[in-house]
Order: structure tokens, then sequence, then C-alpha cells
């Protein structure tokens, strides 16, 4: 398993940017695939985006495809999640997830999650 850390999350007006980054350890990092989750306030926690081990491949909720990015690079054990045109329901507290075993598109499938980092879109 990989341990998980995410930073960049804060308030950000609608329409605005944001970047979110996931620290992995362990010598691991490649060998898993990542991925994004959110939780909105009163509601369950939901997928956003997926990446393969390689990042060659990637998955996205329909209710961000166009506006958020993920990428990642092995050479620093990083997964970031860019946020574009982003709108109040964007709210919630998003994690970051890892698997060794599959595409991380349901969390399920997660072995690892961080602690999560506070999104807030003000309108």
């Amino acid at each position: 398993q990989v341990q998980l850390v995410e930073s960049g999350g804060g308030l950000v007006q609608a329409g605005g940017p944001l970047r979110l980054s996931c620290a992995a350890s362990g010598r691991t990092f490649s060998n898993h695939a990542m991925g994004w989750f959110r939780r909105a306030p009163g509601k369950e926690r939901e997928f956003v985006a997926a990446i393969s081990r390689s990042g060659s491949s990637t998955s996205y909720n329909d209710s961000v495809k166009g506006r958020f990015t993920i990428s990642r690079d092995n050479a620093k054990n990083t997964v970031d999640l860019r946020l574009n045109s982003l709108k109040p329901e964007d709210t919630a507290i998003y994690y970051c997830a890892a698997s060794a075993r599959s595409f991380v598109t349901i969390s399920s499938t997660a072995e690892s999650w961080g602690q999560g980092t506070q999104v807030t879109v003000s309108s």
C-alpha cells in the first residue's frame, strides 16, 4: 500500500481554477492506478477522475468532464487534479485513492485513501 496526502484545497469563486495534489509515499507508486473522489455535504462519496498506472488512460465523471484534468508524475510520486470553471456544486471534500489491482473508478476498489482536502466554491 501507499500512503497518500492531499493538498491544494481552499475557497474559490465560481468560475475560478484550483489545483489539487496528492503525494504518495513508497516506492511502488507507479504500480498503482490512482483516482480522485469527493464527498459533498449530505451526499455519498462519488467518483471524480481516475488515471492508469502509466498515465496513458483517464476517466472522468460526466459532471466534471471538460472542466477537470487528472495527471500524474511517477518520478515525483504525485497525482494532480486541475479543476477549472468551478461551480458551487463542486464544493466537497476531495479524496485521493490508490489501487494496485484495478482502475479506481469505484471507491470499493481503492486500497489506500488520503485524509481529504476541502474545496469550497462560492457563488
